[in-house]
């Protein structure tokens, strides 16, 4: 174990230095033994993954490594910080070393054939660094194409074929993450949320929750990756963790167009509640102003009356059960508020005329 505690030490070492201008004396056998000794430490990974014992003792080391020496320097590739970066050592070693200017041409060149070995010379049941990189570079193109923000503004967001195809992006992401890390898409989707413009994510979110159980394009890369997930399945995943960030599922109800949060709710019921009661939730904070005549929020975050409406109408204009459900639930709250007729004295009892009105 020792021996092998030592070798996280050199190779993070080494990855120090594949960032500075040392690399500029690193020859083709440098950068071989570098690579070989990436992948010694992705068999351990794989090998190791699953047993306790050693994974917290290598777990313990590279954090009380990582906070010693304060990482490795900016940049999107940290150097093994915990026990799955040991699985990714090639890949963010050939990363580095690409990118530095410093590398010499003969161990650049050896390093790109390291890369492109050509047909028949890796093994089959072995994931090549190419493969890795393709990999990595799909997720970042996704992760790109998720943080664009600067599209039309189209009143029908779930007919937007950028909108659907950034939504299809991040269910194939989803697979991907759900495959390759043990606690899922949680902590991915979470990282997006921090990451990517808020309001242009929770659009692709609605739009991906819409997405058919299994559209051609979908079917067809879960095909080629092997997968027995379907979209549908995924968008499931989505869900969940939609419906577990009380937070985000706030500014999810009140951000987004009402007529696609109707879409949405009545593809998933689970959803439709949580919405259902954040709009009446959101109602009770509402007071009616006698000098205007209207019901207005004590604060200014609260939701304004046009918008509670708003919302209110496009449920209520979805056929049943949905609709169904909506107008029982205003009933409820009319009879709780003491089930007034005359305008002004419940806001339940003003939103029910209005929809009539409005039918």
């Amino acid at each position: 174990m020792e021996r092998l505690l030592q070798h996280l030490e050199r190779f993070s070492e080494v990855l120090a230095v594949s960032r500075t201008t040392h690399v500029s004396t690193w020859d083709p056998a440098t950068v071989r033994r570098a690579l070989q000794w990436a992948r010694f430490l992705r068999h351990v990974y794989r090998r190791f993954g699953r047993h306790g014992r050693i994974r917290t003792v290598l777990e313990r080391r590279l954090h009380s490594q990582w906070r010693q020496e304060g990482g490795f320097g900016p940049g999107p590739f940290p150097g093994l910080t915990n026990f799955q970066a040991l699985g990714r050592c090639e890949i963010v070693l050939a990363l580095r070393l690409l990118e530095n200017r410093a590398l010499g041409d003969a161990a650049r060149h050896h390093l790109l054939q390291q890369m492109f070995p050509g047909p028949g010379i890796s093994d089959a049941n072995e994931e090549t660094l190419q493969d890795s990189l393709a990999r990595l570079a799909r997720r970042r193109s996704a992760v790109h194409m998720l943080s664009l923000n600067g599209y039309r503004e189209n009143p029908n967001l779930q007919e937007d074929s950028l909108m659907k195809t950034q939504a299809e992006l991040l269910l194939e992401r989803l697979q991907e993450v759900g495959e390759a890390q043990a606690e899922g898409p949680s902590r991915f989707l979470s990282s997006l949320w921090e990451r990517l413009p808020q309001n242009n994510f929770l659009k692709v979110t609605a739009v991906a929750l819409l997405q058919p159980p299994s559209s051609p394009r979908l079917q067809e890369d879960d095909l080629q990756l092997g997968s027995p997930k379907t979209s549908g399945e995924r968008s499931q995943e989505l869900l969940h963790w939609l419906l577990g960030k009380s937070e985000i599922m706030a500014a999810f109800c009140r951000n987004l167009p009402a007529q696609l949060l109707t879409l949405v709710a009545r593809r998933h019921p689970a959803l439709s509640r949580v919405y259902l009661s954040l709009l009446t939730d959101w109602g009770r904070h509402l007071h009616y102003d006698l000098q205007k005549g209207i019901w207005v929020g004590a604060e200014a975050q609260d939701v304004p009356w046009e918008e509670l409406y708003d919302k209110f109408q496009s449920l209520c204009q979805a056929p049943p059960p949905l609709k169904d459900e909506v107008i029982t639930a205003l009933q409820s709250c009319k009879a709780q508020d003491g089930d007034f007729e005359v305008p002004g004295l419940s806001i339940w009892t003003d939103l029910l005329l209005a929809l009539r009105s409005g039918a």
